[in-house]
Formats: C-alpha cells, sequence, structure tokens
C-alpha cells in the first residue's frame, strides 16, 4: 500500500488568560470554582469563573515520597496558591472538581489503583472526604483524561465536532470519549485506550497484564525500559538530563530534550511508542468512526503537532476506511485541560 502523507489541522495555543488585579478584586461577587489535575509527575490547580475562564493557576510536583494523604496536603496547597494569584480565599470557592488516573468511584470519592501517582496506591482512599475537609467545601472526583476531553469538547480543539477520541498520552495513556454530544463512561471505564492490547502476551503493564499500550507508550513503562536498557550497557542522555533539570523522573521535558539532542535510546523508545500508538487509535477508529482525536498529556502537548503527525501516519495502515481518517489535533487548552475540565465537573452548569 503507497504511504499517505497525512496533515494535521494547525493548533493555536491559547494561553489562558488571567484576570487584571482590579478585576480581581472583584471576584467576591462572582461564583468561582476550583479545578485540579492530578498527574504522576505535577499536580495542576486552577480557578475559573462559570465561562471557564482561568482566574488563577498554580503548579506544583506531585510529591515522590509518601502515601495519599501526603499527595492530598500537596494537591491543597497548590488549589490554595491558585486562589491566592486569583485574589480569593479556598473557602471561597463555589466548589472544587479533581481529575485523577486510576480507578475513581465518583459516588464514594474515593481512588484506587492510582500507581502511576504513587507505587503502592491500590486500595481506595477517600480523596474527597479528606480533601474537602482542608477546603472545608464540596470536592467532586472525575476520570482525568475524561475531565480533560470534556474541556476541549466544551472549550477548545473539539469545538467543530460531535463525537471525538481524547487520548492523552503522559505518565500513562489514558481516553476519553465524546460521542454524538454526550460524554460516554460506559459503566465508568469507558475510554482506557492505554489498556487495550496491541502486543498479546507483550511487555508488562503497571496493570498487572501484559502487551498494553501503556506498557510501550506510557512515560514510567519508556522509563522502567530504559533503565534496564542502561542496566545492560546501552549509553543515553535521559539520566544526565533528568538530573541536570533536577527532575526525580523522566519528564516530558526531558524526553523532549533529549529527543532534540538526537538520543538514540530516546529515539528509540519514542518510535516504538507511536507504532503502537498508532494502532491503537487505529483500532478505536475502526470500531467507533469518531470525527476527529484531540491528543494531549504531558508528551502529546509537549511534543506538539509534529508527533501528532507521525502518530496519524502510523494509523494509516490500520485503518479500515482510511480515505476517511479523522484529524489529530493538539489539545488547544495545553496543560490546563485537565484541571479546567475538573472546575467544570465541580459545576456542570458552567
Amino acid at each position: 500500500m503507497a504511504t499517505r502523507k497525512t496533515t494535521t489541522s494547525r493548533v493555536t495555543r491559547k494561553k489562558p488568560r488571567t484576570m487584571p488585579r482590579t478585576a480581581k478584586a472583584r471576584t467576591g461577587k462572582l461564583r468561582v470554582w476550583g479545578g485540579i489535575d492530578l498527574g504522576g509527575t505535577k499536580i495542576e490547580a486552577v480557578v475559573v469563573d462559570a465561562r471557564g475562564e482561568v482566574l488563577g493557576q498554580a503548579r506544583h510536583p506531585t510529591p515522590g515520597k509518601g502515601g495519599p494523604g501526603e499527595v492530598v496536603r500537596e494537591m491543597y496547597g497548590t488549589l490554595e496558591e491558585a486562589a491566592i494569584s486569583a485574589g480569593l480565599a479556598t473557602p471561597r470557592l463555589s466548589g472544587i472538581g479533581v481529575g485523577a488516573p486510576g480507578s475513581v468511584d465518583a459516588n464514594h470519592g474515593t481512588l484506587a489503583h492510582a500507581t502511576n501517582v504513587v507505587a503502592d496506591w491500590e486500595k481506595p482512599y477517600p480523596l474527597a472526604a479528606d480533601l474537602g475537609d482542608l477546603v472545608k467545601g464540596r470536592v467532586v472526583l472525575g476520570n482525568d483524561v475524561q475531565v480533560a476531553v470534556a474541556a476541549e469538547y466544551r472549550l477548545g480543539a473539539g469545538r467543530p465536532y460531535r463525537s471525538v477520541l481524547g487520548v492523552w498520552w503522559g505518565t500513562g495513556v489514558g481516553g476519553g470519549l465524546v460521542l454524538d454530544g454526550t460524554p460516554w463512561r460506559g459503566r465508568g471505564g469507558a475510554g482506557e485506550i492505554g489498556h487495550m492490547v496491541v502486543k498479546p502476551d507483550g511487555a508488562l503493564c503497571g496493570c498487572g497484564r501484559r502487551g498494553c499500550l501503556e506498557a510501550y507508550a506510557g512515560r514510567a513503562s519508556m522509563e522502567r525500559k530504559a533503565r534496564k536498557e542502561v542496566h545492560r550497557g546501552r549509553r543515553t542522555q535521559l539520566f544526565d538530563i533528568m538530573r541536570d533539570k533536577g527532575r526525580p523522573r523522566l519528564s516530558s521535558g526531558v524526553w523532549m530534550t533529549a529527543l532534540q539532542k538526537k538520543d538514540g535510546l530516546a529515539i528509540a523508545l519514542i518510535d516504538r511508542a507511536i507504532e503502537m500508538l498508532g494502532a491503537a487509535i487505529a483500532s478505536a477508529i475502526n470500531l467507533l468512526d469518531v470525527e476527529a482525536v484531540i491528543l494531549g498529556g504531558g508528551l502529546g502537548t509537549r511534543l506538539g503537532p509534529e508527533y501528532a503527525g507521525r502518530i496519524a501516519e502510523s494509523m494509516y495502515p490500520h485503518l479500515f476506511i482510511p480515505e476517511r481518517a479523522p484529524l489529530i489535533h493538539v489539545a488547544e487548552l495545553g496543560d490546563l485541560s485537565g484541571a479546567i475540565g475538573a472546575a467544570l465537573l465541580a459545576e456542570p452548569r458552567m
């Protein structure tokens, strides 16, 4: 089959609009919500108004040590900083939403199987109640990628479409769906594209199964593979760059710098990730026939349109109807899509 060149859509990266100091002083008359995006390497918090406009934001590293309780305390500190930057205090927020990876039980406010955040976070933890005690307010939980995709659908790259698939490429690989204008969550586990099997009996995934997409494309899995290769004697600049940047893990910025330096191991592992992403996304397209794919997450947004184009090219041989391949857009809200989506979750009528 002849190779078809795929062009991704142009994406204008919008910086969140923060209110001037004089306007911030008046926010007490407005209803405002807090949103927290909990990730494997960072905690992002925003304060937004009824239009989804960002009034304040803050980012802290996810604690590398300690259990879920330490993570919750850091989440509170990040949200408090975002509220201060908006000229507010956390008790004045109308509600707080949290987008988190793992198994979210929104009814009970618990988070389980969040091993991309804390290695032994397996059992359900009452995250909403603990955070609610600190903020003295209502906390709502949602899946991190599902809320990010909802934000992109409403305010970002998904606005022109009725049906989209979101693929969040970062510490893990998550997914979210909007079908005919409705977020699709199934029985709570829909969109988990990272755990689609791309190679039967393949590489071991962090979930304990083998051959998942995340085992090849998740940043945590790629780091484990890189460490194994170094142990076998392969040379790479990845860990030197990590130390130079003062990072405890191979963050998206570390991978980007290594690619810019043409590090052989970084290139090989990213190439393998792109190949597997293409196969998995194409399979999802063959099943759902959505109009567009939105690529987000730490690696997705950092690597940007060039790598979105490469993923589109790797999809093409696996598409049942290749002449109707969906466009791949990079998330327009960038790193803030998860936090903004979490805030929208706290007040769905926004």
